[in-house]
């Protein structure tokens, strides 16, 4: 087995890009995510280490002097950060000459002739779902023998190998929170909705729906959700338990946990005699009684996808959702003391000035515990970057999705509504729906509750205008 560096390489300040983040960018208040998807390869095989810099504050200088140690470096990219990812990898080789070095992710899975172009250092990257690809290189096997991978040969001629099949027993992934125990310092991850310190994981990949934005599905996961099974899920959260006694949350991050809703039932009893407390992702389509079986055994949190208030946008990115539907879910959160982390994205097909009106008016409405506010984000390999592409939506100058601090900007721009206007209603949606007298009155109720919750809110407001004032210099 080759010695093997799994690398989340160095990034902007406060890049929260690691391979579980659904948008890879810096975020409104500091979070980060665990790197899921290089932990889950590091764990097939042995003798691997797992470096995440950006959480643990490691500059190149940090880690270039261990690439000597490692036969193998395999790296994890986004659309976002793949040039200074580049310049790492290059490091690593500069440094080791001797060292085999390639990228996962969603970028290379899409685009693997014009990733490896990027740079002659780039020995391979891997597609779809690349967990035994990368463990079928790491034993020695040769590049032109291992399905799902694309390579440089010796003549530097580019070299795609047939696709790797996706994964059917999930079960025969090995667990990752052991890769965590080892190699990451879990206080070092945190988000904002959720309790700290945390621990997040997948209990299964795929998505059944069909958003046009949502990247992962598109790309490495596919819409069949394949799903670890109950014993096995449970199994790893009593290991992680014992593991990290200090835990105060365990986070599901498949895409939609609540697409299989016997399955979500099931572990929600398994967990509920453990005693644990745990969140997810969750469509907003999910009926009382499930909330309620979900809600009495452990369930604290619900991060839930409403992108918009308005229907005709929904209908539009084929969200499979209806907005009285998204109401009914949220009034039985809110009756079942569920907390619910809304997501909604501005700059979707079809939005106007008014359409973005109606959207806020529909979250104040609702009225979820917090918020997140993105911008449409047409990663390569999604149905809305071909969409994009295709009507002349895609403003080249702001294609990379972010500016050089990492700070999200608006790439779509519409002959009724720009980009800049679009990228102005971010700040507007915030100040309209967190200033308002009643929800100022509830964060300030938090706060005096709690001395710590007190502290972290504090820490947050300071960060969240420091987040909106490099906004306004982006936009500049």
């Amino acid at each position: 087995m080759m010695r093997t560096l799994f690398l989340q390489a160095p990034s902007y300040e406060g890049f929260d890009g690691g391979a579980g983040s659904r948008y890879q960018a810096r975020r409104e208040i500091r979070s980060f995510w665990y790197p899921t998807w290089l932990a889950q390869p590091a764990a097939l095989v042995a003798g691997s280490r797992l470096i995440d810099a950006p959480p643990h504050r490691l500059s190149m200088s940090d880690i270039l002097p261990l690439a000597r140690d490692f036969d193998l470096a395999v790296l994890h990219t986004s659309t976002p950060s793949f040039a200074s990812d580049v310049k790492a990898l290059e490091a690593l080789k500069d440094a080791n000459p001797a060292l085999k070095a390639g990228f996962i992710g969603a970028k290379v899975a899409v685009d693997p002739s014009g990733s490896l172009s990027a740079s002659k250092a780039i020995d391979f990257v891997a597609g779809n779902e690349f967990d035994f690809t990368i463990k079928e290189v790491a034993e020695g096997r040769e590049f032109a023998r291992v399905a799902g991978l694309s390579w440089r040969n010796a003549d530097g001629r580019i070299v795609h190998n047939e696709p790797r099949a996706m994964l059917e027993n999930m079960d025969a992934l090995p667990f990752v929170t052991p890769v965590y125990q080892r190699d990451l310092t879990i206080e070092r991850y945190f988000i904002g909705y959720l309790q700290h310190p945390y621990v997040s994981l997948y209990t299964g990949r795929g998505c059944k729906s069909r958003c046009t934005f949502c990247l992962w599905p598109q790309t490495v996961g596919g819409h069949r959700y394949r799903t670890r099974s109950v014993g096995h899920v449970v199994e790893e959260i009593a290991w992680a338990r014992k593991a990290f006694p200090h835990v105060k949350e365990f986070f599901f991050d498949d895409d939609t946990f609540t697409d299989d809703l016997p399955r979500a039932e099931a572990i929600a009893k398994a967990l509920g005699r453990l005693g644990v407390t745990w969140s997810c992702n969750a469509k907003a389509n999910v009926p009382r009684d499930t909330l309620k079986v979900m809600r009495d055994n452990g369930l604290r949190l619900l991060l839930v996808g409403y992108e918009s208030g308005n229907q005709q946008i929904l209908f539009n990115i084929k969200k499979g959702m209806r907005v009285e539907f998204a109401r009914r879910f949220t009034r039985d959160c809110h009756d079942l003391g569920i907390t619910i982390h809304g997501t909604f994205i501005l700059g979707l097909p079809g939005e106007t000035k008014e359409t973005i009106e109606e959207t806020i008016r529909f979250a104040t409405e609702i009225n979820p515990h917090t918020i997140q506010v993105s911008l449409a984000a047409p990663y390569p390999g999604t149905f809305l970057h071909r969409q994009a592409v295709d009507n002349g939506w895609l403003d080249r100058a702001n294609a990379d999705l972010v500016d050089a601090h990492g700070v999200q900007i608006a790439p779509l721009t519409y002959p009724h509504l720009s980009h800049t206007e679009i990228f102005d209603s971010v700040e507007t949606f915030y100040r309209r729906f967190y200033f308002r007298s009643g929800k100022i009155a509830s964060i300030v109720g938090e706060m005096v509750r709690s001395p710590q919750m007190m502290k972290r809110r504090l820490r947050e407001g300071v960060e969240f205008f420091q987040f909106l004032r490099e906004r306004r210099e982006a936009a500049h």
